[in-house]
């Protein structure tokens, strides 16, 4: 059974509540490729991902049974996430970090590595984001959910989330500018294509 209808979702989730260990491992197989791109997306480092993500999954098992079953259940999931995303960077702020030391420079000459730079430029561009505009605009922009059901995930207005995936989305475009990864005329084709890559 592929656990990919509403009605499928919750018998599985059902199975699990009942102790049924296959039942939790089908679920977290079933989502563990978007919680650990969504924590990778806001961390930045495979190893902090990987135990955020593997967190998440401990806290889902745990208040499997605070989930309501009439709404959706990515939202809540990847909302837990992006919780324990930003509880590891706000413990990260607590430590002293070195500096990255790679300084890209832009190329107008045709390069197959553009791509990839421009890349590079956006991952390090979102991991300058405060924590809320990150998490907002990626369940946006990398798991196509609407601004309400990030506002009802998130548990914040509506507005508030739109400000924060538009602020996200400003910060970043200065972001690629100031760095010349982007001109004015090229920005958004740019940016799609590099949010396509990272």
């Amino acid at each position: 059974m592929s656990w990919r209808s509403p009605d499928d979702l919750r018998t599985l989730v059902g199975q699990c509540l009942a102790g049924d260990q296959s039942a939790m491992l089908a679920l977290v197989e079933r989502f563990q490729g978007q919680v650990f791109g969504l924590c990778y997306r806001m961390l930045g480092q495979r190893q902090d991902a990987e135990d955020a993500a593997q967190e998440t999954f401990v806290r889902v098992l745990k208040n499997l049974h605070r989930w309501d079953q009439e709404r959706d259940f990515q939202p809540w999931l990847l909302t837990i996430a992006g919780n324990r995303c930003r509880t590891a960077l706000a413990s990260r702020r607590r430590r002293p970090t070195a500096e990255p030391t790679v300084e890209l420079v832009a190329d107008d000459a045709p390069d197959p590595r553009a791509a990839e730079q421009l890349g590079e430029e956006v991952h390090l561009a979102l991991a300058e984001l405060r924590a809320e505009y990150r998490q907002s605009f990626l369940l946006f922009h990398d798991h196509e959910l609407s601004y309400g059901e990030i506002a009802e995930a998130m548990g914040v207005p509506l507005g508030t989330i739109k400000t924060w995936v538009h602020r996200a989305r400003r910060e970043l475009i200065q972001h690629l500018r100031r760095r010349g990864a982007i001109s004015e005329e090229r920005q958004t084709l740019s940016i799609s294509d590099a949010l396509s890559r990272v």
